[in-house]
């Protein structure tokens, strides 16, 4: 892949820009040459679904999965770019904490860009991976 378009900073200040990220309190933490980015997610007692089992909500592992692919692509192109489509697969519950996501393009394309991440507990167990479609068309 291409040599990245943005830095670690420069993502870190974009992901702090959103109000859900900031309240999520998404660091990213890593950006290799070829264009990985890592995440860290802190656990949070607002992300939890099952009070005595304390798991976290599946909706926040989409949501993470959906970012990190994003800024993916924005790490390879230096734009933020929408969802198109997404597949998310749990694996095992994300239990009282912090998550780590690995993001990384599959396919840059003129119009689709296909990009993946996948999340961590802290001793690398895989909790969820998902795969999207993002619009990377030249806009007006």
């Amino acid at each position: 892949m291409a040599e990245n378009k943005a830095t670690l900073e420069e993502l870190q200040e974009r992901i702090q820009r959103g109000p859900f990220h900031k309240w999520l309190g998404v660091q990213v933490t890593g950006l290799s040459d070829d264009g990985e980015v890592e995440f860290l997610i802190p656990w949070r007692e607002e992300i939890v679904v099952h009070p005595t089992r304390h798991y976290t909500h599946g909706g926040i592992l989409a949501a993470i999965v959906d970012f990190a692919a994003d800024y993916a692509i924005m790490a390879a192109t230096g734009e933020a770019v929408p969802t198109i489509d997404m597949r998310v697969d749990y694996h095992r519950a994300a239990v009282k904490c912090d998550m780590i996501a690995k993001a990384r393009v599959i396919r840059l394309g003129r119009v689709y860009t296909t990009a993946e991440a996948e999340v961590y507990d802290p001793e690398g167990k895989l909790l969820a991976s998902g795969r999207g479609t993002f619009l990377t068309m030249p806009r007006e």
